[in-house]
């Protein structure tokens, strides 16, 4: 066992409990939580900010207003329905077409809207929020993915989580949607996680079931080399954000809408540590460089630049 820690110091790996001891604990003050873990308030402060994200077509926030769904979505072909405070992926429901009088899921089912009504109750109930409290739905724009991961996602749309530490961005990945995850970008539920190189903004290894992969289990498409585009722009959103909710270390979710180009899906303030299995480096080093800084740079674009830079020399 000390044989493996060791190993794991050496490659500068960052565990849970240092995670929470040293950065969020210390970086992250408790009352500015309801920031990112409100989906809503977190899009209406994204908004006021001038910062791009999926829109927002209606709010359910309340089991009599369930029936407005029909009114909501009337001039919305397809739309994604998601709790305000769920996580992981729990709890949304993505619609991306319509047959008659019913609507069709992303895995190809069809639902009636009395179904889809059934489902909004359940997210109103708590069942998919944080503590299982009273919650409230979001009806949104659903995101039609760049064609660059058309070959690496099974029915699902890939999101990229960079990590952000006083405002610099410190590492990358690309979840890829499988099979096995239902369609989901979360690698718990079996999605692939592909590390990307924060200086050029290519897709470098992958791993799958905390196995490493070179290809998607699912296409069979190489995963390395893809080179993600208006990267520059997507880390300066992810710094941005920073701004927005005052958090030190934190996790920003980014999809890449083939029209619209980078859009920011959600928040975290609680990031989980599997980026640096996907990247096969730690978080260590780099962090302790920005911890050490005096100065950070006030502009989102300068930090965006200052994270690439960095990640050189990790």
């Amino acid at each position: 066992m000390f044989g493996i820690w060791s190993k794991l110091r050496r490659l500068g790996i960052v565990g849970m409990n240092q995670r929470n001891a040293d950065y969020i604990l210390r970086y992250n003050k408790r009352s500015l939580y309801p920031l990112v873990d409100d989906k809503l308030r977190t899009k209406y402060l994204a908004i006021e900010s001038g910062i791009a994200v999926p829109t927002l077509y209606g709010v359910i926030e309340i089991q009599h207003d369930v029936a407005n769904l029909s009114n909501i979505v009337k001039d919305h072909h397809d739309f994604v329905i998601k709790p305000a405070h769920g996580s992981g992926g729990n709890g949304i429901c993505v619609i991306t077409g319509r047959l008659n009088e019913r609507y069709r899921q992303n895995n190809g089912d069809l639902l009636t809207e009395d179904a889809i009504g059934y489902h909004i109750s359940n997210i109103l109930s708590g069942l998919y929020s944080l503590g299982g409290q009273p919650d409230q739905a979001l009806i949104e724009y659903r995101v039609k993915f760049d064609p660059l991961f058309e070959t690496v996602s099974f029915r699902g749309v890939p999101d990229i989580r960079t990590i952000v530490f006083r405002g610099v961005p410190v590492a990358c990945m690309v979840r890829l949607p499988t099979r096995m995850s239902d369609g989901k970008a979360n690698l718990h539920q079996g999605a692939v996680g592909a590390g990307i190189d924060l200086a050029t903004g290519r897709t470098t290894r992958a791993v799958w079931q905390n196995s490493p992969v070179t290809q998607h289990p699912d296409t069979g498409a190489v995963i390395s080399g893809l080179e993600i585009p208006h990267w520059h722009k997507l880390l300066t959103l992810a710094a941005q954000c920073h701004d927005l909710v005052g958090l030190g270390y934190l996790g920003v979710d980014v999809v890449l809408d083939r029209d619209l180009g980078p859009l920011v899906l959600e928040l975290n303030a609680r990031p989980g540590l599997s980026i640096q299995i996907a990247n096969g480096r730690g978080l260590s080093n780099i962090l302790a460089q920005i911890e050490k800084m005096d100065t950070i740079p006030a502009s989102a674009a300068e930090r965006a630049t200052l994270g690439q830079k960095l990640s050189l020399d990790n």
